[in-house]
């Protein structure tokens, strides 16, 4: 994982953040760890909730079935499980979300967002931010959260501590709390909904950009708590646990740039903002899913050298045209964005070309 993603840095042994943490993962006593999460739940269920237990955010993706399975079967939970629906869907994503819910027999509810303001700030956090994904990183929180108050579920289960799992925050330990996640890393430029604001734009129409009010949220007892900080998380296994249920990878293959063909494929509106890393910090899918497979003794880095330089110049085209459909963003005005955000400190142009200046 290289330095310039932001939060990390490297140790004298030029070991990141997420090195440390899968160093830090193999001396943690799984068993016990799990035995506190059941500790957790039987509260919980001793409370006698007249619907709902806990409340897991899904969608329809690996992680969050092994979440929803983890918790309503395993555990005997009674669960509610919440999506913040995608407005372009993929149809892998679709028959996933399906299947998920009739294999594991619970109680479904989908959130929809508004499409006119939706795609208005998208559009405006592509165009000004370079990050078109800014507010629905917010509302895939808040609006669980939200869900959560309104409905009285006492519990939140989100899947891995990101900060600690893949580096990127300055955590050096999993953290079991997910409470103030809106303060999290996903939220380094310290702005809000409001700040996309404008006379287009009502604040009336952001109820579920927002997260509650912390005193609201301990008012109701509310726990949010990261399932990885319980279990020794690792998404190929629970690729490998889904499979046989009726979770299905994509038909086509690996997307353009990916190693995998089963990692965020639910949605088509995620991949352009992906890709933005490879501008802003030289890397995208294929550093992310091959260092993951390092970590867990799956894949040394030579390998992942290999497959990173062959795979990291790709552009996601399959969904290009339907992202800028669906932002209204002519393709001129697009690759001008671009160029706004490329990093001149580790891109270099040659000829009409630019190239990383630093190469794998």
């Amino acid at each position: 994982m290289p330095d310039t993603k932001p939060g990390v840095f490297l140790d004298d042994r030029g070991l990141c953040n997420a090195c440390r943490s899968q160093e830090i993962k193999a001396t943690i006593d799984w068993e016990k760890r799990f035995n506190e999460l059941r500790s957790i739940v039987d509260g919980i269920k001793q409370e006698n909730h007249p619907f709902y237990d806990c409340i897991v955010p899904v969608s329809g993706g690996k992680d969050s079935w092994v979440q929803a399975l983890t918790l309503s079967q395993e555990l005997g939970m009674k669960t509610l499980c919440v999506t913040l629906a995608n407005h372009l869907p993929t149809t892998e994503g679709i028959s996933n979300l399906n299947n998920m819910i009739k294999d594991l027999n619970v109680d479904h509810m989908k959130i929809n967002l508004k499409p006119s303001f939706y795609k208005a700030v998208r559009k405006k956090c592509t165009l000004q931010q370079g990050e078109p994904n800014w507010a629905e990183h917010c509302a895939v929180f808040s609006s669980v959260v939200n869900i959560a108050v309104i409905y009285d579920v006492p519990l939140i289960v989100w899947g891995e501590d990101i900060a600690f799992e893949f580096g990127g925050g300055q955590r050096q330990e999993s953290s079991p709390s997910a409470l103030a996640i809106d303060k999290s890393d996903l939220n380094k430029e310290g702005k809000s909904i409001d700040d996309w604001l404008d006379s287009d734009l009502s604040a009336r129409d952001t109820f579920f950009y927002r997260y509650p009010d912390y005193k609201v949220l301990e008012d109701a007892n509310i726990k949010s708590i990261y399932l990885g900080h319980y279990t020794n998380w690792y998404g190929r296994k629970n690729y490998e646990t889904v499979k046989d249920r009726g979770f299905t990878g994509r038909k086509l293959g690996p997307l353009s740039g990916n190693f995998l063909d089963y990692d965020n494929i639910d949605e088509k509106l995620c991949e352009i903002n992906i890709w933005f890393k490879y501008i802003k910090f030289g890397f995208w899918r294929s550093t992310d899913q091959t260092c993951y497979d390092i970590w867990n003794g799956k894949m040394s880095r030579a390998e992942a050298v290999k497959i990173v330089n062959e795979l990291i110049d790709e552009f996601p085209e399959e969904y290009f045209d339907d992202f800028l459909r669906f932002h209204n963003i002519s393709e001129e005005e697009f690759w001008d964005t671009v160029e706004r955000f490329r990093n001149k400190d580790i891109w270099q142009q040659i000829g009409n070309n630019w190239e990383l200046k630093y190469k794998l």
